[in-house]
Order: structure tokens, then C-alpha cells, then sequence
């Protein structure tokens, strides 16, 4: 078993992060840390095979959690998982040993993906020896660099469904689509657009609203 240890200061997000590591087969969840300083702790004193990261926390940048670990000689690997886009700080984890990189919001297909490659990369490499050549070297590096195959739905873009996710992880009492709407500046038939695409991906539920005349309304919460 691969053991993954979560470090998301968002309560919801990494519960949610938990319960999608855990329906992978061949992973199990060590433990969650809400801060870097949190995450050093853990790993200074328990094993994780991988650490999936987010970058912003509240004490300190995921990646001087990442320098701290590699200078404290902690051999686990990282998955970044965040909402940052900024090439800058692509580069910069790269540098300092982040193994994939996952744009919030994702999917579980997208998650269990990036496990799954990473799992077969530890297979191609377990044991000890030499490779039998370049070939070799080339195939473990392509089962962990591989990126995700599903694009969004036309006319869909990655910014504005992010928008979307962000507003629904801000609302734990669930969000509606008018709301939804207003809190990203688009209109009401784009958010529910949206957030149904949320809940057919397994990120978002529906949940009626009962209490005034008429049909209830639509609730949208995280899953």
C-alpha cells in the first residue's frame, strides 16, 4: 500500500481529498495536516510515501514545505494539488522535487489518474539493479509525466469552473445557482452549467430546498 499524507488548511476540501484518496486501490490516507508546519511535523516523526500538497497554507508556501523536507532528508514524493497557475511557481516545483502538479478544482477521474500513474512509476523503479537501458528510464518517466485526457465540455473554461468551485467550497450550507451566479459574475444559466458539470464529475451534489410554494429549489454542495 502507498501511504499519502494530506495537507489542506480547507476543512471541507480535505475531507474531500481523504475520502478520494481512499476509493483509490493500492493507497491509504497516513494522516491530514491543516499547515506546513503541521505536515514537517508529521513526517519527521511517521512515514508517507507521498504527500499530496497544496501550496497556499496559512503558516507558510507548500514549497518551502517541500525544501524543508528535502533538507531534512524526508524522502517522500509530491503532488502538488492547488489553484495556483502562475508558470513561476510551476517552475519552482519542479525545482524542488514535486512530482505532478493538479489544478484545483479536479475531479476524482483526475485525482485517481495522477495516483495511478504515480503507483505504476513506483513499480517500474521498485527493487534494486541497473535499468536494462534508456528505454527503460523513458517508459517509468512516461507512466508518472502523463496528463489527464479529459478536457472540459465546449465552451467551458478552466478559470471560471475554478470560480465556481470556489464558491461552492465557501458555502458548506450549499450554494444556488442564482447565488453561484453572483458570486462569480456570470449569469444564472452559465453557473448552473457549471455546477452540473460539478455534480456529473462526482465533485458536487444536488440537494432540494423545501419551504416556500412552487417546486423546491436546487442546492448545490460539495460531495
Amino acid at each position: 500500500m502507498i501511504s499519502v499524507l494530506i495537507v489542506e488548511d480547507e476543512e471541507l476540501t480535505a475531507e474531500a481529498n481523504r475520502l478520494y484518496v481512499e476509493r483509490v486501490r493500492g493507497f491509504r490516507v497516513a494522516g491530514v495536516a491543516r499547515s506546513g508546519g503541521e505536515a514537517l511535523r508529521f513526517l519527521r516523526r511517521s512515514a508517507a510515501d507521498l504527500v499530496l500538497l497544496d501550496l497556499y497554507l496559512p503558516d507558510m508556501h507548500g514549497l518551502d514545505v517541500c525544501r524543508a523536507l528535502r533538507a531534512a532528508g524526508v524522502p517522500s514524493d509530491v503532488i502538488a494539488v492547488t489553484s495556483a497557475r502562475d508558470l513561476a511557481v510551476v517552475r519552482s516545483a519542479v525545482s524542488v522535487g514535486v512530482v505532478q502538479y493538479l489544478l484545483k478544482p479536479f475531479t476524482f477521474a483526475a485525482l485517481s489518474e495522477k495516483l495511478e500513474r504515480y503507483a505504476a512509476f513506483r513499480s517500474s523503479i521498485s527493487g534494486s539493479g541497473e535499468v536494462s537501458g534508456q528505454g527503460e528510464v523513458d517508459r517509468a518517466l512516461s507512466a508518472l509525466r502523463g496528463t489527464a485526457r479529459s478536457p472540459l465540455p465546449k465552451g467551458m473554461t478552466a478559470d471560471t469552473l475554478e470560480a465556481v468551485a470556489g464558491a461552492l467550497r465557501r458555502a458548506p450550507g450549499g450554494v444556488s445557482a442564482q447565488a453561484a451566479a453572483a458570486a462569480v459574475g456570470v449569469s444564472r444559466v452559465t453557473a448552473r452549467r457549471y455546477l452540473e458539470h460539478l455534480v456529473e464529475a462526482g465533485v458536487a451534489r444536488r440537494v432540494p430546498r423545501y419551504g416556500g410554494p412552487g417546486r423546491p429549489e436546487l442546492l448545490y454542495t460539495i460531495a
